[in-house]
């Protein structure tokens, strides 16, 4: 985002002056988070998710490079390696209960950021390119996060391993070849453990070379806001830095209370009692579950329990899953409305937290057991999922009355100004 009231990189000092005609970090760094990158005024703390995102990712691998190196990818010793990395490492455990709950910390902010991006029209245009990659992103958590949960080598690791590259074997023809060639062999082993650790090591760096993509994608068209109003004047804009340094140092600091209390005080809240014992190809866990922020697409997985048609109930679980989250792709061309802002759409403001509900739903029932009444719950959140981006958000976009826009974001900010008109919802 190129603005003329933009500060630009003057550096004093000669050795700077030198570093920026050579390699020109400073003025990098300067013009993408610092005084030379302008951001609308009326920013709120739901824009602090972004950042923290950043942090967890950088928590993630940090503290997954030092815990590759204790780690034994051996089906024979893997669970030793892992209880040795908590016994016997200096600072193992914090290490270890830091990236567990790194992944769920990462999800936790992701999510918010994802449903911010929901409320304000994130995905519309001139941002399509921004979210898509945002999409993209979270595909990479994903098989991230699910390679990381296989290398303890657990119980629910080994079984919740199983099933997931299981669902692969649906596929029609080239189902079980996929999932053999995934697994190399016919069951989670050691092929399958050396090929979820290589993955695991990989993908994060592959997510921050996105990540910096995403942000690059960011800068063209500049930062959207609550109001959805586009930036017309000087004074809609703030410098990044201090101001908004600062607004997300506090917001860290927010993150990181909630973050070491669950460090220090809850490591295991969110983990799994079954994987601490270790992996047992001859006895299947009661009730198989994945990590909790999996939990509402593997509830609308399991909401498919009859064939339609030709068509296998459990193939079509795994294509509801999946595209479960490529609709998301789909966003910026299903939601027509010219308004971005949830806060002058009363009408899509009401579906957007039904929405919240049904998926905070469909995670309750994701993470119950596969029996009534949470079969019929989660096939009927899972309908209303699909009916919300096909059918709700479209219409919706087209029959709305949105509320009027302010003129500027200055205007939303200090109020109006006689000078100024309101601009009609366009």
């Amino acid at each position: 985002m190129s603005f003329p009231w933009a500060n630009e990189y003057k550096p004093s000092h000669p050795a700077m002056v030198w570093l920026d005609e050579k390699l020109p970090l400073p003025r990098f760094v300067f013009n993408a988070v610092g005084a030379g990158y302008p951001v609308p005024r009326n920013l709120n703390y739901m824009y602090n998710f972004g950042v923290l995102a950043g942090v967890c990712l950088m928590i993630q691998i940090i503290t997954g490079v030092v815990l590759a190196m204790h780690y034994a990818a051996n089906t024979g010793v893997a669970f030793d390696s892992t209880e040795h990395i908590m016994r016997d490492v200096n600072w193992g455990w914090l290490l270890r209960y830091a990236h567990a709950n790194g992944a769920s910390a990462f999800f936790v902010v992701v999510y918010f950021h994802i449903f911010r991006g929901f409320f304000y029209g994130s995905y519309k245009a001139p941002r399509e390119m921004i979210w898509l990659i945002g999409v993209l992103i979270f595909l990479l958590m994903m098989a991230t996060a699910f390679m990381g949960y296989v290398l303890p080598w657990g119980q629910m690791s080994y079984w919740g391993a199983k099933v997931i590259t299981g669902l692969f074997g649906a596929i029609p023809l080239v189902g079980e070849p996929i999932q053999t060639w995934l697994l190399g062999g016919f069951a989670p082993d050691q092929a399958a453990l050396n090929r979820f650790f290589s993955l695991h090591f990989l993908l994060p760096f592959v997510i921050l070379g996105v990540v910096i993509l995403h942000i690059w994608a960011l800068h063209i068209p500049g930062s959207t806001n609550p109001t959805g109003v586009e930036v017309k004047q000087e004074s809609d804009t703030v410098p990044f830095h201090p101001y908004y340094t600062a607004k997300d140092g506090f917001g860290l600091g927010v993150f990181l209370i909630f973050y070491c209390a669950m460090v220090f005080f809850a490591p295991n809240a969110l983990g799994h009692p079954d994987n601490y014992i270790p992996a047992n190809p001859m006895q299947t866990p009661a009730h198989i579950v994945p990590e909790w922020y999996f939990w509402p697409f593997y509830a609308i997985l399991r909401a498919f329990t009859q064939d339609f048609l030709f068509i296998p109930a459990k193939l079509l679980g795994v294509l509801a899953m999946f595209s479960s989250i490529l609709v998301w792709f789909l966003l910026p061309w299903l939601d027509n409305s010219p308004v971005r802002s949830g806060h002058f759409r009363p009408t899509f403001k009401k579906f957007f937290w039904l929405l919240v509900v049904d998926v905070a739903v469909l995670g309750y029932c994701g993470g119950s057991p596969a029996e009534e009444p949470y079969v019929i719950i989660s096939q009927i959140a899972a309908l209303y999922y699909f009916a919300h981006f096909f059918i709700v958000l479209p219409i919706v976009s087209m029959i709305e009355k949105p509320l009027p826009l302010p003129f500027s974001i200055t205007e939303s900010v200090l109020g109006k100004d006689d000078a100024a008109t309101v601009a009609p919802a366009e």
